[in-house]
């Protein structure tokens, strides 16, 4: 016996729905697109501050919880890193500065490498790459300029984040609700696909800050006793790249030997040269007990995420790259598995 067809006018009603539901969508995407970053960054923040949240919810409501987490972020947080980040802004000019004034004369540092048996002309090498060093310095220099003239767009951008935060914050279970009930899933794939996503998050925005912090603090506090300038400056350049896979910590203690060897420190370059091989090995350690063990989170999954992510999603990609591609490979792992069962009658 043939089942019956769906009557004409069901049909079309279906198919408006359809139109509808594809174009809503499509329009609703297109707008969030013109503030991806500060939209990614409010979900990032939210991720974070959540736990905070469910524990101001028990004496507050919702709306006051969220105002009052999104207060106590900026002062414990925000302002403490911004006063942070001008004290190494400073120091980074104050060491622009010297080199500018001849404190790393070519000669100083020629006459140093050959009392250690080189023999090095710098004039020669500035001469040969003259031309990609002052391209490299044009970009930099077109680059904070672009930065210093949209920061009209950055304000607005941040208070996107700020209301799209306290949304997420105060509204966030709600929200997770919503999805659940309308993505076509079956419970039971998305609970678990959650689970894993909150995996990811974890690894990628708590644990990787976590690693960079306490390799960029150690080697701070390694910097200061051996009376190293710029402190600061030099502490949050190795919290930078210690977030880049391919690089860490050793792009700054490296370069900080050299220079205590070149101006006649050798006993401080080496005990440096030393530390900071300690704190880079120590990543191999410190990554699984603080971020744990993720099948989706790999070395390749970390790498291409982040700097696939500083493409496509800017600063914040550095945070959401790893879990775009491995939450792809969750999704399609759960794809695979669920399409080789076999459907019950």
């Amino acid at each position: 016996m043939t089942e019956k067809s769906e009557p004409p006018q069901q049909s079309s009603h279906r198919n408006a729905l359809t139109i509808f539901a594809v174009v809503s969508t499509a329009l609703a995407v297109l707008l969030v697109f013109t503030y991806l970053q500060y939209v990614l960054l409010a979900i990032v923040l939210a991720y974070v501050l959540t736990p905070v949240q469910r524990r101001l919810e028990q004496w507050l409501s919702s709306a006051t919880a969220a105002v009052a987490t999104i207060a106590m972020s900026i002062v414990v947080f925000f302002i403490p890193v911004v006063y942070v980040l001008a004290i190494a802004f400073q120091q980074g000019l104050a060491l622009f500065t010297a080199i500018q004034e001849g404190a790393f004369r070519p000669g100083r540092i020629e006459d140093r490498f050959e009392t250690i048996g080189f023999v090095v002309d710098l004039d020669l090498l500035y001469a040969t790459y003259q031309d990609p060093i002052t391209q490299t310095a044009q970009r930099l220099a077109t680059g904070t300029l672009s930065v210093i003239g949209g920061l009209p767009g950055v304000l607005i951008g941040l208070t996107v984040t700020g209301f799209v935060l306290f949304a997420l914050l105060r509204d966030g279970d709600r929200f997770v609700a919503w999805l659940e009930s309308v993505v076509p899933v079956d419970d039971r794939v998305q609970r678990e696909l959650f689970v894993e996503l909150d995996h990811l998050m974890w690894a990628s925005v708590v644990g990787n800050v976590a690693v960079a912090g306490i390799q960029a603090v150690l080697l701070g506090i390694g910097l200061a006793l051996v009376g190293m300038s710029g402190v600061v400056f030099l502490t949050v350049a190795t919290f930078v790249l210690t977030l880049l896979p391919l690089i860490g910590a050793f792009g700054v203690w490296v370069p900080v030997s050299v220079y205590l060897l070149l101006v006649g420190r050798p006993v401080a370059a080496s005990a440096i040269l030393v530390y900071g091989s300690i704190i880079s090995v120590s990543d191999i350690y410190l990554r699984p007990v603080i971020i744990g063990r993720s099948g989706a989170i790999n070395a390749a999954t970390i790498v291409v995420g982040i700097f696939g992510g500083l493409v496509v999603f800017g600063a914040i990609g550095l945070f959401i790259g790893p879990v775009v591609l491995g939450g792809a490979k969750i999704i399609l792992d759960l794809f695979a598995r669920e399409n080789a069962q076999p459907i019950a009658d």
